[in-house]
């Protein structure tokens, strides 16, 4: 919402003022994959969540630049105004990286605010190894990151870095003259309130000093390695597992999505009542998973891929994932599994 705001503003500072209705529609860009808050983001601003325009993706859950591009073609057609494409570094579901180089050739080349939406996969930039997703992030215009997500800082933790130096006071400033006066004995920059859209909050940044003060770049790093690698070993074991199937080839961050088939529907027609049956599992062996006590474990569909409830098993930094825990996850599944698939059949018997 910050960034869209200060796309706004850059576009034209008397929005500020008149708001939108001197100027065409105006539309912003993201993946078909990206986060839900470009949706809202969209409503509270004014832009309406019809001129969010979702750009298609990939196999693996990137957007295609040539989509991109070719939507922003059709928008200027259409007579609106193309503001803001938003990159995502880790989506929700798949943890995909969108190609950010590729995208900042095309912001470049028709003048539009690049936001990269890293919440979730920023922190891969601690890590040496895995860090080359993030490559071409330095030209954004705006970088978002959340690191009480995969850090593990307590909630809320959430940054907005900038390119544009002072961009954040002119587009958010009123100057109340009972708060705000300049004339004081310290330096005025520290005075956040006016930039932002609440003044008084909870300093966030204080968070992430003393985790960073305590840990350095060395302990993040180890913490982030810790969590992918250990997302590569449980994706190593369900590939050679039976009845575990993966949902897409590969992966780019921690996050591993795949189904559970019990035995009972393995090697049948997969028509379309075998997926509605196998759309029941995920759910029921996660209520057998929480109710027991033993693991906690998202599923979703994807439904613009077709794609019925699978699981979705993301390895973070705090508490630090071990192998073994990897190994424990697989074994309950495997056991909640086979008892689902027993209830599923008798079930079935009793129908018929």
């Amino acid at each position: 919402m910050y960034s869209i705001c200060l796309a706004r503003y850059r576009l034209d500072p008397d929005t500020k003022r008149k708001g939108l209705s001197h100027l065409p529609p105006l539309c912003m860009f993201t993946s078909e994959d990206s986060h839900y808050s470009m949706l809202k983001a969209a409503h509270w601003l004014g832009i309406g969540m019809d001129n969010v325009i979702r750009v298609k993706t990939n196999e693996r859950g990137q957007m295609i630049c040539s989509f991109l591009e070719q939507t922003i073609q059709t928008s200027l057609a259409e007579k609106k105004i193309p503001l803001f494409v938003n990159a995502t570094a880790g989506t929700t579901v798949l943890g995909a990286f969108d190609p950010l180089d590729e995208i900042a050739t095309v912001c470049e080349k028709y003048d539009l605010w690049m936001h990269v939406d890293a919440c979730w996969g920023g922190s891969l930039i601690f890590s040496e190894k895995y860090s080359f997703v993030l490559k071409g992030i330095n030209r954004a215009n705006s970088v978002s990151w959340n690191p009480h997500k995969m850090l593990g800082a307590p909630l809320q933790c959430s940054i907005l870095l900038i390119k544009e130096k002072g961009l954040l006071h002119q587009a958010n400033a009123t100057a109340a003259t009972y708060l705000f006066q300049q004339d004081k004995f310290y330096d005025v920059s520290f005075d956040t309130g006016d930039k932002s859209v609440q003044c008084g909050r909870k300093v966030d940044a204080f968070k992430l000093w003393l985790m960073w003060k305590a840990r350095g770049n060395l302990g993040f790093r180890h913490f982030v390695d810790n969590a992918v690698d250990c997302s590569r070993y449980f994706l190593s074991q369900i590939s050679q597992r039976p009845g575990f199937r993966l949902v897409i080839p590969e992966f780019q961050c921690t996050n591993i999505c795949f189904w559970f088939i019990p035995v009972s529907l393995r090697d049948k027609v997969e028509d379309e009542t075998w997926w509605s049956t196998l759309s029941k599992v995920a759910p029921r062996i996660k209520e057998k998973l929480v109710l027991g006590g033993t693991l906690m474990i998202g599923y979703q569909p994807l439904q613009h891929r077709n794609l019925h409830n699978f699981f979705r098993l993301v390895t973070t930094c705090h508490p630090a994932s071990s192998r073994q825990d990897m190994d424990y996850a697989i074994d309950q599944i495997e056991l909640r599994g086979a008892e689902v698939d027993l209830e599923m059949q008798a079930e079935a018997l009793s129908l018929a």
